[in-house]
């Protein structure tokens, strides 16, 4: 298993009762490595900031703020797309051994963890590129009109020649 580009590991041995709060940000290296592997043009400012808390079953519950500045390319036309994201989720890391329960809308993801040691990075970069947009587009940017639901499916061809037959 290699090191993520963002390794940022805490104990759950350092998050006590009270919060536990911390931000990350990556280094000028990390930020491009982050960048290829997330399918950016570019990642020019990103940072999470942590809130956890350790619960009584063992389990850190933890309050994640993400901001980043990204560079998408437009699905359309690949031109660069700069977007904001910015959003704060809930989660839950789980000691090893520890199962997730049910994907509960309700319930903050859970996140299991090896060796008793959380990775605050990796998650929010995993975090990130859950919120990152799936189909960027350009301002003004659209499918030329000669597309047409027919002709995106998987007979969308032969559609097309019959009509023109």
């Amino acid at each position: 298993m290699s090191i993520p580009e963002f390794h940022r590991p805490l104990p759950f041995a350092a998050v006590k009762r009270t919060p536990y709060v911390i931000e990350l940000t990556p280094s000028e290296a990390e930020h491009a490595a982050l960048a290829s592997r997330l399918g950016l043009i570019e990642l020019p400012a990103f940072t999470a900031k942590w809130e956890l808390r350790s619960q009584a079953d063992d389990t850190v519950a933890a309050k994640l703020t993400i901001t980043a500045e990204v560079v998408q390319a437009c699905v359309v036309t690949l031109e660069p797309v700069p977007q904001t994201v910015a959003d704060t989720v809930s989660l839950r890391f789980l000691p090893p051994g520890r199962e997730p329960s049910d994907n509960d809308p309700d319930t903050p993801d859970d996140i299991p963890c090896e060796h008793e040691v959380m990775d605050l990075g990796e998650a929010a970069v995993e975090t990130l590129a859950l919120l990152l947009d799936p189909y960027p587009r350009a301002e003004g940017a659209s499918l030329p009109d000669s597309v047409t639901d027919k002709d995106l499916g998987p007979f969308g061809a032969l559609a097309k020649l019959n009509r023109q037959g």
